[in-house]
């Protein structure tokens, strides 16, 4: 089994692992509190706006809209490690369809493996810091990564059929 191949098919292992304890993690200690403070905002929200008192329903949208913010990139998180995950085992197996050189083929594995970690990790951190340039920054490294590497292995495919 080629370098290349063992980080693809173990790295997508231990990523999907890593995506599937977070995903726990997050289910069993944090997602019920977030999905209460995200309902008792919007409702706060309709009562005070029902009763006239629009800075407060403007402070409860804010909350909801902060905490909504929260939510959906943790969710990211989990699925985008999981995703990216299996698209590296099913490239490990399909590998030798790949008309590129052994050392090419395992830098870009390792720039896969790298930009698959770091894209989510990105987008976790952007939950520490609302609009922090540095975790938007490493999203946005984590993800070029990942798609540049896609590229390279779809021109090697294409180079093996052609």
């Amino acid at each position: 089994m080629s370098s290349a191949r063992k980080l693809l098919v173990f790295g997508g292992i231990s990523l999907a692992v890593l995506g599937m304890l977070y995903g726990l993690h997050y289910a069993v200690f944090i997602e019920h509190q977030t999905l209460d403070r995200m309902g008792g905002s919007l409702a706060q929200a309709f009562v005070r706006g029902a009763e006239g008192n629009a800075p407060e329903a403007d402070r409860a949208v804010d909350v909801y809209a902060s905490t909504k913010y929260d939510y959906v990139r943790q969710v990211d998180v989990h699925s985008h490690w999981i995703g990216l995950a299996m698209l590296m085992i099913v490239l490990g197996a399909t590998l030798d369809g790949v008309a590129l050189e052994e050392r090419l083929l395992t830098w870009i594995a390792a720039a896969l493996f790298t930009g698959s970690l770091v894209f989510p990790l990105g987008v976790i951190l952007q939950t520490v810091s609302h609009g922090a340039i540095w975790a938007a920054a490493l999203a946005i490294l984590g993800s070029g990564l990942v798609t540049v590497s896609l590229a390279v292995l779809a021109w090697g495919f294409i180079r093996s059929t052609t």
